[in-house]
């Protein structure tokens, strides 16, 4: 038996499986927790990986490996390859005023936009890492002084895992940097040097199946990937499918031989792993709604989930509008949550459980509205992430997307993805590996207009926090 290790190495946690390159059956896994934050040191990423691989009985006998971790996590090093500060992660939003003066240097306000979805297929807002190098150059500028070479959180540990040799990068993960242009599969150096005030290093973008390194028992490692392109990869999505992801942050995603051009921002032109594009909408409030609703109600997350499923469709007017940490799409960093139609009828647990759980999916349903606006093709909906474990979720969820809802069996995609790409640089070929797939669950429903209707109402009159 081939074996190969897929890492994910997300926002909350690093996990990693070992599974059978040819069937991609599951041998062996580990997992461990990151410290919570926007704000990490790439050291604590590290330790959590070895306490992940020796949980998971170590890599001796793998034959590859690859990691996907979070996007756009801001790693900077100096010329002896040390971490300079902490990584400004993702979900990060000071640079949402660099993320502005950035659309401003290429002209402002639509054209600004356009110009950068012109050069990189996205338009700068606070989460991509271009945004947050601005943000380094202008506040920290001892710190910026020291950075020699700028890297991915899955770029950093592939490096630290193959020796400290070079850095390497993948399409996927690349294109969410604003630096690198998925469709013409070349850095603009140019705009990295407008962000930063000066040229530094990035790393070497590879194909599908480039090697970037050895582990020290000689096995490659991939190229890795962004965690969104890895989840598509091993949800095994068909075309037509596309897959929403439920996790610390919200993904909606279709891979597709187009990138997307859409200058609003809504839809960024990432690329997947295997060479084409990967259209996404990203949310920054997703499966830690639930959790503030469970803890607001002081109550677990199956009793939120029964709590939902007492109350009518569209909670009787009730909406829950869940912009908890600002919001990346729609791009509002500064907007806070907010609860609409609350009356004598709607105050009580049951209203307020279904409310959260049906606003949180009418944000994902809007980002799909958006993939379809700009060109995806939507046949059925493949829900994975930790969000989609709530019996609420996947029974609502039908009658928000208008679509059938497919849910695999809980697993780990993001890793299962890192593991089939391991698995297609191991055993060679055109495309990688066909692993058979778990027989999912299909919730279908007759789609209920309304909620939509009466999220959208709720939803356009949240307002910023003062001074943002």
């Amino acid at each position: 038996m081939t074996l190969v290790a897929g890492i994910d190495s997300s926002t909350q946690s690093c996990k990693v499986v070992i599974r059978d390159a040819e069937t991609g059956k599951l041998v062996r896994q580990g997992r461990a927790s990151h410290p919570d934050g926007t704000e990490v040191h790439p050291h604590a990423w590290w330790d959590a990986l070895q306490q992940a691989i020796a949980e998971a009985g170590g890599l001796d006998d793998v034959a590859a490996a690859s990691v996907a971790g979070q996007q756009h996590g801001m790693v900077v090093l100096d010329e002896a390859g040390e971490v300079v500060r902490p990584a400004l992660l993702w979900n990060d939003t000071r640079s949402a005023g660099a993320a502005a003066d950035l659309i401003d240097d290429l002209g402002g306000g639509d054209a600004g936009r356009r110009a950068w979805v012109d050069a990189v297929g996205i338009t700068p807002v606070a989460s991509f890492t271009l945004t947050k190098l601005r943000w380094l150059a202008r506040h920290e500028p001892e710190n910026a002084a020291r950075v020699a070479s700028v890297c991915l959180p899955h770029d950093w540990l592939t490096w630290k895992l193959g020796g400290k040799q070079k850095l390497f990068t993948d399409r996927s993960d690349a294109s969410g940097t604003l630096y690198w242009s998925a469709k013409t599969n070349e850095y603009r150096h140019d705009l990295l040097e407008l962000g930063f005030g000066r040229r530094i290093a990035v790393p070497e973008v590879l194909g599908p199946t480039g090697i970037a390194g050895h582990l020290p028992n000689g096995a490659p490692l991939g190229p890795g990937a962004g965690d969104n392109a890895a989840a598509g990869l091993g949800a095994g999505a068909l075309p037509g499918d596309v897959v929403i992801s439920i996790g610390t942050s919200g993904t909606v995603f279709v891979s597709s031989d187009v990138s997307p051009e859409d200058p609003s921002g809504a839809v960024s032109g990432f690329a997947d792993c295997t060479g084409r594009f990967l259209p996404i909408v990203v949310t920054l409030n997703a499966a830690r709604v639930l959790d503030a609703a469970a803890k607001l109600l002081n109550v677990s997350h199956e009793e939120l989930s029964r709590l939902a499923l007492t109350a009518p469709a569209g909670a009787d007017g009730l909406v829950l509008v869940p912009y908890l940490e600002g919001e990346r799409t729609p791009n509002r960093p500064n907007a806070t949550g907010a609860v609409h139609g609350l009356t004598l009828q709607t105050s009580d647990p049951a209203h307020f459980a279904r409310a959260a759980v049906e606003g949180m999916l009418c944000a994902l349903a809007d980002g799909l509205d958006a993939l379809v606006t700009h060109g995806a093709t939507a046949n059925r909906i493949v829900l994975v992430g930790g969000g989609a474990r709530s019996e609420a979720v996947r029974k609502i969820a039908p009658a928000l997307f208008g679509l059938p809802v497919l849910v695999p069996p809980p697993g780990e995609y993001v890793a299962d993805g890192a593991a089939r790409q391991a698995a297609w640089v191991a055993l060679g070929g055109a495309t990688p590996p066909q692993w058979s797939a778990e027989t999912p669950e299909v919730y279908e429903t007759t789609p209920v207009p309304l909620i939509r209707e009466q999220y959208a109402q709720a939803r356009d009159r949240v307002v910023d926090r003062p001074g943002g």
